[in-house]
């Protein structure tokens, strides 16, 4: 029998990346700004080109803002290929799951990476709000199963949220603590626990956020100028909810609410309403807000 390779960061030649979207394509860029090939499995042809695309533009960006320079653009792009199916990954030495936030999804993409990808390598997730505890389960590989948590955009973002279940081994936690580093984050440990610590502050935010709208204590537009005057964000809560998707934003606060089983957490009735009716946000052109077909707000 041949024993198994012992994983160090050095190891790391290859990353795969399951899903080009927005947090997919942003992983997959960071990664190969680091110097790493990056395999990413897509299976829609659309999204795979309007995944090119943002890389292109989003690579411009770092160009005109001095990050990298101009010879370095050809080597990047090389470094970058988009295959369809899970199996394109039995090269890989590192995974970082990116893939819609669905539990089931990604317990069996989960199961399947434990059967293409090689023993010794690490299984990341780019999870939210799925815990960590169920994705393990789902390998035999559990010690080497770890949240790997970009925040947006994760080619522009510093934070990386590295979530531990009571299995993960130190060395697999180190290994992805050092693959942050080097890829330029700031990491921070969390343990197996609903939404984590990012979604679970910023969740509850917007979801008071909307009950002060449900409740009549101001209208939509005061309580974003509110935040964003007062408290110096960027944008507003329920502006922030709109452009996440309302859809999403129910789902992790139903998981936040499963999870701890507290009340404080049940998602305020308004929001409900709106996924129901299909009222999502940007992406349906409507949802605290309206939008143009461009994503601008309507005046």
């Amino acid at each position: 029998m041949t024993p198994e390779k012992t994983m160090t960061l050095d190891a790391i030649k290859t990353i795969g990346v399951i899903g080009a979207g927005q947090m997919g394509r942003g992983i997959a860029q960071v990664s190969a700004q680091t110097g790493y090939n990056v395999i990413v499995i897509e299976p829609y042809d659309e999204v795979i080109k309007k995944a090119r695309a943002s890389i292109d533009k989003n690579l411009q960006v770092a160009l005109e803002k001095g990050k990298i320079k101009k010879k370095e653009l050809p080597a990047i792009h090389s470094r970058i290929t988009f295959e369809k199916e899970l199996d394109s990954l039995a090269p890989v030495d590192f995974v970082i799951e990116a893939a819609v936030e669905n539990t089931a999804v990604k317990v069996d993409i989960f199961t399947r990476l434990d059967q293409v990808c090689a023993p010794h390598v690490i299984l990341t997730t780019n999870t939210s709000s799925v815990r960590l505890g169920k994705l393990a389960s789902a390998t035999k590989r559990p010690d080497k199963v770890l949240g790997m948590h970009f925040m947006y955009p994760a080619q522009m973002m510093k934070l990386v949220e590295i979530i531990k279940t009571p299995a993960t081994s130190e060395e697999s936690y180190q290994i992805v603590k050092e693959l942050a580093l080097k890829m330029g984050k700031t990491p921070i440990t969390v343990t197996d626990s609903p939404c984590f610590i990012t979604s679970r502050l910023i969740q509850t935010l917007i979801n008071e956020a909307i009950f002060c709208l449900y409740q009549g204590v101001s209208t939509k537009e005061e309580i974003d100028t509110a935040m964003k005057l007062g408290m110096n964000h960027p944008m507003g809560p329920l502006e922030l909810a709109d452009f996440i998707g309302l859809d999403v934003v129910l789902a992790m606060q139903q998981a936040l609410y499963n999870g701890f089983q507290d009340p404080k957490y049940r998602p305020c009735p308004l929001l409900m309403s709106l996924v129901e009716v299909g009222h999502l946000g940007r992406k349906t052109g409507r949802g605290f807000y309206e939008y143009n077909k461009d994503g601008t707000k309507k005046s």
